[in-house]
């Protein structure tokens, strides 16, 4: 996987009450068609946490991986900021 360009993401963790996953809500602006307005939307990836280091309310990067399980497709590089 080291010579393909592989997605990354940062988003907040919503949910980590399963072994090993974690629930990543990424919040991203789109402009409406119409209006031209720009809106906050999200969407949540469930991502492999090997050591479960992560927990809720922390920022972390995820990167688009091989299918782990039925939802999983993305893993944690990196928590960049540990919640309060």
């Amino acid at each position: 996987m080291s010579g393909k360009n592989l997605k990354t993401k940062v988003g907040e963790v919503i949910s980590d009450r399963m072994d090993k996953s974690v629930v990543v809500k990424v919040e991203y602006l789109v402009s409406h068609p119409l209006y031209q307005k720009r809106i906050k939307q999200s969407s949540k990836f469930i991502a492999h946490d090997e050591n479960n280091n992560c927990h809720i309310g922390d920022k972390v990067k995820i990167i688009e991986t091989r299918p782990l399980s039925k939802r999983k497709r993305w893993r944690v590089v990196g928590i960049i900021e540990k919640s309060k």
